[in-house]
């Protein structure tokens, strides 16, 4: 103590000069965490007003000591120095993370959701996200769900249907993986199963850590395309999730856009719903070829006129397409809890522009695309013919996408045409009138794209 006191007055204010310099190192430490971590200009502007605040109030704030007040004129010229310092240093660092946006920088967890029917191209369109390798990409969890509503005593309504899509899907953006166990049959043990329906469509279940050691005598149902993987460990697969910087689901069983109101205004969830349509003409004939039991009697009266088509069945393709109609009428209106969050796409512009399109949705997810995805498209799109069966995702997309119109019926096309008129309206996809407008190649069934159509 009598060292102290016996200090000149010079090495006393510069000890001064130097205690409050390193609160404010730390403070800046704590700045540039908030700034490369959150990039949320409003951090900054409440750091920025502390350091506004007098020298003795920023004592008090940080330390629970009493401090002599620096009111000699010295020692608040240098605070000031450094003030002005900071606020340098502050606004380089907001330049930076400007650079590092623009380099590819991941920013702010997103969820992503591919809403879409059957035979859309949804499996194509969700693979530019299951490219991505700090996105958490899940294939078609909600099979399993189904599975189950469906073969309760008394089945379940499409709204109880609905609102178990919804719940269980909050939890798996959420990664909360365990949720699927209340549905996998056979029921999972310890956390493990060989079930979990085509887990070899996610690259982030057959990656390490979650790609265990394989093990004999177990069945995989579902298993990984490119290495062998032992039974999925479910608490590794949830760790995972929570590891990726994204999350992205594709499914094809969730239609009523209006149920995931809460999914979008949940705080943890950052949520943005890309809704995937396609040319309803395009997807009865697919669906005629990849599940052609079920639609025995569409072929008969299409090739053989034998037996009229049922009222129900009509009625059937009327509702699908009622159905996406009313949820992209829904987007398009741009409810409050919406804006922003919904963007409607057609497979057929995915189909002619792949990775144009894929910029842009990765833009409105708010994510970067990466080097990989561009690559795995140009791969993907340029194939000489189909890929391997129905599903492959490998294909010569612009060549691809209306060869439909040249072995459909006309008669077939003309009872989707009357039963989804107003679908394909809004969608831009036009009426043919003849067989002669169906097969010829140079009239085109679509209409441009509209701008409004990413809210």
């Amino acid at each position: 103590m009598e060292i102290r006191r016996a200090l000149p007055q010079d090495i006393r204010e510069l000890l001064h000069c130097l205690k409050m310099r390193s609160k404010y190192a730390v403070l800046l430490v704590f700045v540039i965490s908030l700034v490369i971590i959150e990039k949320e200009n409003n951090f900054i502007s409440r750091v920025s007003d502390k350091l506004k605040q007098s020298p003795q109030a920023l004592a008090e704030a940080n330390s629970t000591e009493a401090s002599p007040e620096p009111a000699e004129n010295g020692s608040l010229a240098s605070l000031q120095e450094l003030d002005a310092a900071f606020s340098q240093l502050r606004s380089h660092l907001y330049n930076i993370t400007l650079q590092l946006a623009g380099d590819g920088d991941p920013g702010p967890r997103r969820h992503v959701l591919l809403m879409a029917t059957t035979r859309t191209g949804s499996s194509f369109v969700g693979e530019f996200f299951n490219q991505q390798g700090s996105i958490f990409y899940l294939f078609e969890p909600l099979w399993h769900v189904e599975k189950t509503v469906t073969f309760l005593p008394g089945g379940a309504s499409a709204v109880g249907s609905a609102l178990v899509y919804r719940d269980v899907l909050k939890q798996l953006l959420l990664c909360d993986l365990y949720i699927l166990e209340n549905f996998i049959s056979p029921a999972p043990e310890g956390h493990l199963t060989p079930f979990l329906f085509r887990r070899g469509s996610s690259h982030s279940l057959c990656e390490e850590p979650v790609c265990t050691p394989s093990t004999k005598k177990v069945f995989e149902k579902y298993y990984c395309k490119n290495r062998r993987c032992g039974p999925l460990n479910i608490t590794l697969a949830a760790e995972a999730c929570r590891r990726k910087q994204h999350v992205a689901l594709k499914t094809v069983r969730i239609r009523q856009l209006e149920f995931l109101q809460p999914l979008v205004e949940d705080p943890r969830l950052d949520l943005r719903i890309i809704q995937l349509v396609r040319d309803p003409r395009a997807v009865l004939a697919s669906r005629m070829v990849a599940f052609s039991g079920k639609y025995e009697t569409w072929k008969k009266w299409a090739s053989e006129g034998e037996a009229p088509l049922r009222e129900e069945e009509v009625q059937r393709l009327r509702g699908n397409c009622e159905s996406i109609r009313v949820s992209a009428e829904l987007g398009l209106r741009r409810p409050g809890w919406l804006r922003g969050r919904y963007m409607l796409v057609r497979y057929e512009d995915v189909a002619r522009a792949p990775l144009q399109k894929a910029r842009e949705m990765y833009r409105f997810a708010g994510l970067p695309l990466t080097a990989q995805v561009e690559e795995w498209i140009g791969k993907n799109t340029q194939a000489p013919r189909d890929g391997n069966g129905v599903y492959s995702t490998c294909k010569n997309s612009s060549e691809q996408f209306d060869k439909w119109r040249f072995s459909m019926p006309f008669k077939l096309a003309q009872v989707v045409q009357d039963a989804c008129a107003p679908a394909m309206q809004l969608f831009g996809y036009k009426l043919a009138s003849s067989p002669a407008a169906l097969a010829n190649r140079s009239f085109s069934l679509l209409e441009e794209a509209q701008p409004a159509w990413v809210t």
